[in-house]
């Protein structure tokens, strides 16, 4: 009776270490059928090893897989993208289009032989308090006579921009401005007006002047004043 219960021993102990009871059973079904004391058995649980170590990293890597999704899933994250699909993302351009510059470009005025008011609006202005560093924001209206060249729209813009990283007194960058908008353009007259918004409770208004050595303003003509008309009768109906 020790003998015959050799092989169920065995197949027991195989099946705990490999963890396959299908395997182990069909082993131990064999070797009784054949009546080996334990030979065939033993050459099965072989076999059946080999089989399990070459399907084990096919497997660790499958559930490696399925954890890494599943966890990710989990966490509330999208699946990885491989970089063949990634999106293309833009490189930043050597020469950006646009940036913040001192240089102020000119063209010709178009009708030098009268003259017109050419207003800018600049109500975005920035830059910084020279003691404190603290931001100061202004509005900036410029009105100018052109004499023989006007200033390009987006130099104005980049010239406004590059004073955002600036220190400046309210009054030194108002006639700064002035000077270097004179200084190119030569107009026959021009006003700044910069209205600074409140700082410390209290609210400033620069306003500074040119005019062209030798020119003089036209005579001021005043038209009759009308009231607005809207086409619709007023007072009581007849």
């Amino acid at each position: 009776m020790a003998k015959s219960n050799l092989p169920s021993k065995s197949v027991s102990k195989s099946a705990a270490k490999v963890e396959d009871k299908g395997a182990v059973k069909t082993a131990a079904k064999t070797a009784a059928k054949t009546g080996s004391k334990g030979r065939q058995t033993l050459e099965l649980e072989a076999k059946t090893r080999k089989v399990l170590k070459l399907e084990e990293p096919k497997a660790g890597k499958a559930a490696s897989k399925t954890a890494g999704k599943a966890a990710g899933n989990a966490a509330g994250k999208p699946p990885a993208v491989s970089m063949a699909m990634a999106p293309k993302q833009r490189e930043m351009p050597p020469n950006p289009p646009s940036k913040p510059s001192k240089e102020l470009h000119v063209f010709p005025n178009p009708a030098p032989e009268r003259d017109y008011v050419i207003q800018f609006q600049v109500p975005e202005f920035t830059c910084h308090c020279p003691l404190t560093g603290q931001p100061d924001f202004a509005h900036f209206t410029i009105d100018m006579i052109a004499d023989q060249r006007c200033v390009e729209l987006k130099s104005l813009k980049m010239y406004f921009w590059s004073y955002r990283h600036e220190g400046a007194f309210h009054e030194k960058v108002t006639n700064t401005i002035l000077n270097d908008i004179v200084k190119v353009t030569d107009p026959r007259f021009i006003r700044i007006t910069a209205k600074w918004y409140v700082r410390g409770g209290i609210y400033t208004n620069v306003v500074v002047e040119h005019r062209q050595k030798g020119w003089q303003p036209l005579p001021r003509v005043d038209l009759p004043a009308h009231g607005f008309q809207s086409g619709l009768l007023h007072g009581p109906s007849a």
